[in-house]
């Protein structure tokens, strides 16, 4: 009998939503945007813990101007697919972002309710302006009404995987976006 730390799973069959390529070209425009709306500017960019973390890796790197960096967990999503009604926020901000123009990054927005969270403990720290950028937006799963001002894509109400977005901690490796197919 092998234990659970040698086992391994094997990955289910995942249908491409979203390939490489067009999400390195979504980035550089997102790069471009930013970089023209933020002129002499160095926003703060405020990760969400962990599904940003390979698009900021690349939007960051796509946006020709000094900034900080800075990460903070949430959770909504704990146990696969089946959206928790409780949101959990982690790991304080410790660059101080009065007076500061913040750019908060997501990998996904569903139901809102996380980016609402996390907006309303951002603004209470008084930033100049606060803007979010997510690589996948699903306006149809909105359950609270959230302003996105930057998106990579915009998707329906589908469960995501890959570029960092998981499914029970697993697939987040994946170069691009996509679903499990279902066997």
């Amino acid at each position: 009998m092998s234990s659970p730390s040698t086992e391994r799973e094997e990955m289910q069959p995942v249908d491409i939503l979203i390939d490489q390529g067009a999400i390195s070209a979504r980035i550089d425009e997102l790069g471009r945007q930013i970089t023209a709306d933020y002129a002499d500017q160095a926003p703060v960019v405020v990760g969400v813990l962990k599904g940003c973390i390979v698009f900021l890796a690349d939007l960051i790197r796509a946006i020709k101007l000094p900034l900080e960096l800075e990460f903070i967990t949430a959770a909504s999503y704990r146990h696969g697919d089946t959206r928790e009604t409780e949101i959990i926020l982690g790991g304080p901000v410790a660059i101080p972002l009065k007076d500061r123009h913040v750019l908060l990054i997501e990998g996904v927005v569903d139901s809102g309710r996380t980016v609402s969270r996390i907006l309303d403990h951002v603004r209470l720290m008084e930033p100049a302006s606060v803007e979010v950028v997510t690589m996948i937006d699903k306006p149809a799963s909105h359950r609270t009404e959230i302003d996105v001002k930057y998106k990579g894509f915009t998707i329906g109400n589908e469960f995501v995987i890959g570029y960092g977005l998981d499914n029970t901690q697993q697939y987040r490796n994946l170069p691009f976006v996509g679903r499990v197919i279902d066997r």
